[in-house]
């Protein structure tokens, strides 16, 4: 499939444009220094209102109120009786100055309604969201989750009302702990993806270009929600969090089954992932980690990555049907109407997570292995999900956020901090929902099919698919999009 073109036009802020892998995309630069322009990005705008105080609603409102700064009007709505109205006040919004209210009451009085309540929360209430925006307001969405399940209902959004989407390229924590960092060093921040689906008003792409700034975005690349909700799904249910998980399983059993300690295994298993693989990719980028390794580790790595790829391959096609179809979504919906009878439990209580509560304790940052084996494996899936996204005609620069970037500065470094099984119990239902169904596969692909072909010391690898990496054109996208990173690491503490 021929990737998709877009571009649009600003007359806020300036256009860049970059070319990855042939193909000319238009960029935004962040930035504080940006930050005037935003009433003029806002112009129409009275009153914002950020729906919802998840991971990142919280985020979101607390960098759009620091950002404007007072020059427009940031409000919290909250369903009546919410448990997180303490924690909004805590953060600042208070009923007493009005920036803190219920929900419809808020989309009723705002003119750009941000609606980051949970994917099942719009889904049950998107009938009365919709009713309550005034003529000529703008909704704001930061996942397309919604339109997936309007488009597999037969239902539209909205007449009347700009549609728009900003997607930042990390959890909510990562937005707004990078954009604290900024206070300090300018360009720290998350990189965000913008769509605009509806544009009544003429002003939908300035509004939706001042909505990622204003989160602090050093970059903002453009997208559609349709693409957005496919890749994002699809992307958490493999390399980004469901592949991960099964990845690092598979590989700690596969290390004690070797005779390493639970220590050790660990070690090679998820810190190597979570560290010095995930710390030379978004510095290096993948064929950087490649590079790293000598002669008879990248033997090494070829056929681990050998082995891992057509595993990858299949299972993220796969995935990227059931999402596509739909069959995903309602997956979603359907276990959101099972969780109060069967809710969720944690995983952190067997073997590999607890004995990384231990290595964590003592941990050499300067001295994790970087295992060959684990680096050969982990790639071998990340490619597969750049090769998925290429072949279904997404643009270059969501494939590098979805596939490796949110991955390197966002994600892997949580896990790192706190561990992958803190980042699968405390993400939302719908990630938490996709790692539960689709980590278990890979786990099982990887052990029954990937680990026998590359313990078969006879057999001569398959060098496609290692040649095949080695000349990608998804290395010069990645040291390309390494200039676009934020000028810091995420620092979690």
């Amino acid at each position: 499939m021929a990737q998709q073109e877009l571009d649009f036009e600003t007359t806020v802020f300036e256009k860049e444009y970059i070319t990855l892998a042939g193909r000319r995309e238009a960029i935004v630069r962040g930035g504080r220094d940006r930050f005037d322009r935003l009433p003029d990005a806002f112009a129409g705008i009275g009153q914002i209102g950020v729906i919802g105080w998840g991971p990142q609603g919280s985020a979101q409102a607390q960098n759009l109120r620091d950002s404007l700064a007072g020059r427009v009007r940031v409000v919290v709505g909250l369903r009546a009786g919410s448990g997180s109205r303490e924690a909004a006040r805590a953060a600042g919004f208070r009923e007493q100055d009005g920036t803190l209210g219920e929900m419809f009451e808020v989309i009723a009085a705002s003119d750009l309604v941000l609606l980051l309540i949970s994917d099942a929360a719009q889904v049950e209430l998107h009938d009365r969201v919709f009713a309550a925006l005034r003529p000529g307001a703008t909704l704001g969405l930061s996942h397309g989750f919604l339109l997936g399940y309007l488009d597999q209902q037969g239902a539209t959004l909205p007449a009347g009302v700009d549609v728009i989407g900003v997607c930042p390229k990390g959890m909510g924590a990562s937005v707004r702990a990078l954009y604290l960092q900024g206070q300090d060093t300018d360009g720290a921040g998350i990189n965000a993806s913008f769509a605009v689906e509806q544009d009544v008003t003429g002003r939908a792409t300035e509004r939706a270009l001042g909505w990622a700034i204003a989160l602090g975005a050093p970059f903002t690349f453009q997208t559609t929600l349709r693409s957005e909700y496919v890749s994002d799904l699809t992307g958490e249910r493999a390399i980004l969090l469901g592949g991960v998980h099964g990845i690092v399983e598979s590989l700690y059993r596969r290390f004690r089954d070797q005779g390493l300690s639970e220590t050790d295994a660990y070690r090679h298993s998820v810190d190597c992932v979570t560290g010095p693989i995930s710390r030379t990719v978004s510095k290096d980028g993948l064929i950087g980690l490649y590079r790293r390794l000598d002669d008879s580790q990248q033997e090494v790595f070829d056929r681990a990555y050998a082995a891992a790829y057509p595993v990858g391959l299949e299972l993220t096609h796969e995935i990227y049907d059931e999402v596509a179809s739909g069959n995903e979504i309602r997956s979603v919906i359907l276990a959101g109407e099972r969780l109060g009878r069967f809710p969720m439990g944690k995983i952190d209580r067997s073997p590999m997570w607890r004995a990384g509560e231990v290595a964590r304790q003592d941990r050499d940052e300067e001295n994790l292995p970087l295992d060959a084996v684990t680096a050969g494996i982990f790639c071998g899936v990340m490619m597969a999900q750049i090769d998925t996204f290429i072949e279904k005609g997404h643009p270059y620069s969501e494939i590098a956020n979805e596939s490796v970037i949110e991955a390197t500065d966002s994600l892997n470094p949580y896990m790192h901090a706190r561990g992958v099984a803190f980042m699968v119990d405390n993400c939302s239902t719908t990630a938490r929902l996709g790692s539960r169904k689709w980590a278990p596969r890979f786990d099982y692909l990887l052990t029954q099919v990937a680990y026998p072909a590359l313990d078969e010391v006879t057999a001569t690898p398959d060098s496609t698919p290692v040649k095949a990496f080695q000349d990608h054109p998804i290395h010069e996208v990645l040291r390309q999009c390494a200039q676009l990173r934020p000028s810091v690491d995420l620092f979690v503490q």
